[in-house]
């Protein structure tokens, strides 16, 4: 009786690991559970559906967008591509505290690490957790072309994806990271990468990018 009262423990508590099933963001066709920040609605104003890509309207109100879903470990994937000179970011436990995103939000940085001068800073450069930890290897493609993202995090070990590369790895809410943003453009912010749990993000105020294929899961 006590090896069947441990097998089902083993069983069920397997299956409350098991990650669930990937939840579109974007489909190529729809929106599905994402707002503008600090909105209840979905900015349309500020993005368009093209060609199945989610991207910025040119010259358009910029508006970063926000899940509506909360999330603490999760495995995100997405692409997305730039124009020349392009800027972005992919965010996540962003909270809605300060007047913009990146005030709570690690970002992933979005990038043309040719034609923006955040290219010349290997930790502002395309891949890097923002301002923080630079990639360990350039893998960006070309001005044009789509790059693929992965963002995992679990039990607070977070894992920066790019063209099926790991380029970065951190504990978040460690004593490395935390001496990392003294040191930092977010070293004055209190509510920078303080939450435990929050919103993926995507900026869109410094012009034209375009996203496609996101999608999320819970782990």
């Amino acid at each position: 009786m006590e090896r069947i009262i441990l097998l089902l423990f083993f069983l069920f508590t397997g299956c409350e690991n098991e990650p669930t099933e990937w939840t579109p963001l974007f489909d190529g066709q729809k929106v599905t559970g994402m707002r503008g920040y600090k909105m209840g609605e979905f900015p349309w104003d500020a993005w368009v559906i093209e060609n199945g890509s989610l991207k910025t309207i040119p010259h358009g109100k910029g508006v970063d967008i926000i899940s509506t879903e909360i999330y603490k470990d999760f495995e995100l994937e997405l692409e997305w591509k730039v124009q020349s000179g392009g800027n972005s970011g992919i965010f996540y436990f962003a909270t809605e505290e300060g007047y913009s995103i990146w005030q709570s939000a690690p970002e992933m940085q979005v990038l043309d690490n040719i034609a923006h001068n955040d290219g010349l800073r290997a930790v502002t450069s395309a891949g890097a957790l923002y301002d923080l930890i630079a990639p360990s290897i350039d893998v960006v493609k070309p001005v044009g072309q789509y790059n693929q993202v992965r963002i995992k995090v679990k039990n607070n070990h977070v894992e920066h994806w790019l063209n099926s590369n790991k380029i970065l790895e951190y504990e978040y809410g460690s004593g490395v990271l935390e001496r990392l943003i003294d040191k930092s453009k977010f070293k004055d912010i209190p509510y920078f990468a303080k939450a435990a749990s929050g919103s993926i993000g995507l900026q869109g105020d410094h012009g034209e990018v375009w996203y496609r294929n996101i999608r999320i899961r819970k782990l």
